[in-house]
């Protein structure tokens, strides 16, 4: 059984993450899983490559927070993750009060399950924005 386009992302983010070279990415893929291609892999050779990957230093992320379901119009539970993640990386604070208060401020909203679709794009790029001009100072 071959492994669902989820999976193949998922192999291509820690490709990308670990910083891997094409040729480094396809020796791995021959001579772990004896295959020559990533739309080959089935479960088995998924979960060797995934631990190897682990092993060079990727962890993927873990949900983190509430999922409050998917809602019509909401933001999906994959957006409100990148904003807990984001928020937690220019914050330092794993609490999500703060974040409540800013999103209070900024956006009207009390709560990450207040913002909608559309509302979560800004959100993430005003915390993008935010992270950067930190950065940069």
């Amino acid at each position: 059984m071959s492994i669902s386009n989820k999976q193949i992302a998922l192999i291509h983010v820690a490709k990308s993450k670990l910083g891997l070279t094409e040729a480094e990415f396809r020796s791995g893929l021959v001579d772990l899983c004896g295959v020559t291609s990533v739309t080959e892999l089935d479960q088995d050779g998924f979960t060797a490559l995934m631990g190897l990957f682990e092993y060079l230093g990727f962890k993927p992320l873990t949900a983190k927070g509430p999922d409050y379901g998917a809602r019509e119009g909401m933001a999906s539970f994959a957006q409100l993750e990148l904003i807990r993640t984001i928020w937690k990386e220019w914050s330092g604070a794993d609490v999500e009060d703060g974040l409540a208060v800013w999103l209070e401020r900024y956006f009207g909203m009390s709560s990450l399950r207040f913002v909608t679709a559309h509302d979560a794009r800004k959100v993430i790029t005003a915390l993008k924005k935010m992270k950067a001009r930190d950065k940069a100072a």
